[in-house]
Order: structure tokens, then sequence, then C-alpha cells
């Protein structure tokens, strides 16, 4: 059984890899670098701040081909600046978009 020290319900794994990201109802598309995903929630870094709430689309594409992008449905939980400008935006998944 493996072990961990996180009280969360899922496993966060620390990734890195890009994403494309949009506001619900826009076509507008951004790009980020994803830092962390769990089976509930997410972590990218972004360009802008992120009001807590927002409704979000996000398609995480992994470096490798063997594993496939994941598009997901989610909501912003909070947004903190970074050093360098850029801001930490943590989500919850609300749904994972099929095929």
């Amino acid at each position: 059984m493996l072990e961990y020290d996180e009280k969360r319900n899922y496993i966060r794994m620390e990734i890195d890899c890009d994403v494309t990201y949009r506001l619900a109802g826009s076509d507008e598309l951004h790009h980020g670098r994803c830092s962390s995903i769990s089976g509930a929630g997410v972590s990218f870094i972004a360009d802008r701040f992120f009001d807590p709430g927002k409704a979000m689309e996000i398609n995480v594409i992994p470096k490798n081909t063997v594993t496939p992008s994941m598009t997901a449905f989610i909501e912003v939980i909070r947004s903190t600046q970074q050093g360098d400008g850029n801001y930490e935006i943590a989500a919850t998944i609300k749904s994972i978009k099929g095929d």
C-alpha cells in the first residue's frame, strides 16, 4: 500500500506540462504551465489573476504522445501571485470532457 502525508482524497502529482485554458463562454484561448494535478483538482501557472468561482475549460497537454491530453471543466479556488508576476491558479475539477 502506498503511503503519503497529504490529507486528501486523491494523491497530488507534481507535473510540468503545457495547458491551454479559457473562461466559460469565451473563445479566447490562453496558454500556461500545469504544475500539479490530482483526481479532484489542478494547479497551473497563468499570466493573469482569476477570481474564485470563475468557471473555465482547461486542456492539459502531456509532454509525451503515449499519454492522451485531458480536457476538464474547472472552478477557480484561488489565484496566488508568484515572484515573477505570474499567478498560480488552483482549481477544482468539476467534470472531465469525453471524446
